[in-house]
């Protein structure tokens, strides 16, 4: 006789996993072109890849909208995506502007850019009267590539400036020779580099530490899906020691490396780079660093971008999904 055990042991795992499915919950996040083609969409893809969010329950969605830090905050006001990634200075303008978009969590912490320019440009005084590439003035690629320049003599009079939004745009005004210095992030620059262009300085060198992005939501959607935030809060700590654990580190190197469209040499490059002792460009667990997104405030300040008195950085966070996740 033929046991019919083990055909209806398949059929309950199949029929327990439809109904997970079935159950899961969908988060639409939303993410710009520029950012999913960079090392700044590792966590969320660490994330999806290797099945944090779906062991949370979550049917994530990875949503990309076109346009610059400001369309994120308007996806997320006109419910086109429930979560999304945003640059903190972006958050900041659209959240004093009405907007009731806050922080979740923290994504990175401290950026790194690179000012990659020309091979014939080898000191910060070529540089005057040459053309820099940059992204938009009232962000943060624009702040810390002016604070680097200044530490090194130059001035804003001292370069022609272009605005060129996202990575792969600068990328390509320097290879177009129509741009001669251009701040990139990773791992685009070790990138440019290989191919033969000079790196001049770095960010970090001249920029006190700062909160760059976060996930952000509506703080009344957030609030009316409690327990979908939190699970995303989860699974984006899970992320974070992915990416730390020297056991996956391939694993991440080969992620990163398909996402940017590097090299795996350029990818293990970023990765040491950024893990280096007292870098601390990614949180542990997603944590939000008040002194750092008080560090953005003072800089939008500093730049004219909001008017005094700067207001206090609590009303641009929530902090309650990573209470609930046992991670603040």
């Amino acid at each position: 006789m033929i046991s019919l055990r083990p055909c209806l042991g398949l059929f309950l795992a199949l029929a327990v996993m439809r109904h997970a499915a079935a159950e899961a919950i969908e988060l639409r996040y939303g993410q710009a072109f520029s950012a999913a083609e960079s090392v700044y969409s590792l966590p969320t893809l660490i994330g999806d890849r290797e099945g944090f969010f779906a062991r949370e329950g979550l049917r994530f969605r990875n949503i990309l909208v076109p346009g610059g830090g400001d369309k994120m905050i308007a996806a997320l006001d006109d419910g086109s995506v429930d979560i999304t990634h945003v640059a903190t200075a972006f958050l900041i303008s659209s959240n004093l502007a009405g907007s009731d978009a806050v922080a979740i969590a923290a994504e990175f912490d401290n950026p790194i850019y690179s000012l990659i320019v020309k091979p014939e440009i080898t000191r910060f005084a070529d540089l005057k009267g040459r053309v820099l590439g940059l992204a938009d003035e009232a962000g943060s690629v624009a702040y810390a590539t002016r604070k680097l320049l200044a530490a090194h003599g130059i001035g804003a009079s001292d370069m022609q400036v272009k605005i060129v939004s996202g990575t792969p745009a600068r990328i390509d005004c320097l290879k177009r020779g129509a741009c001669d210095a251009v701040p990139l992030g990773q791992p685009q620059d070790f990138v440019a580099m290989s191919a033969g262009y000079r790196l001049l300085g770095r960010s970090d060198q001249a920029v006190p530490a700062f909160l760059y992005t976060v996930t952000a939501s509506r703080r009344s959607w957030a609030a009316a899906h409690e327990d979908a935030v939190t699970r995303y809060v989860r699974a984006l700590a899970a992320a974070f020691g992915f990416i730390r654990d020297p056991a996956t580190r391939e694993t991440v190197v080969q992620l990163l490396a398909e996402a940017a469209g590097s090299s795996a040499e350029s990818a293990r490059a970023t990765l040491a780079l950024y893990l280096e002792p007292g870098r601390k460009v990614l949180p542990q667990r997603g944590e939000i660093d008040l002194a750092g997104l008080q560090q953005v405030i003072a800089f939008m300040a500093e730049t004219g971008a909001i008017k005094p008195p700067p207001p206090r950085p609590e009303r641009f966070i929530d902090l309650r999904y990573l209470r609930a996740a046992a991670i603040e």
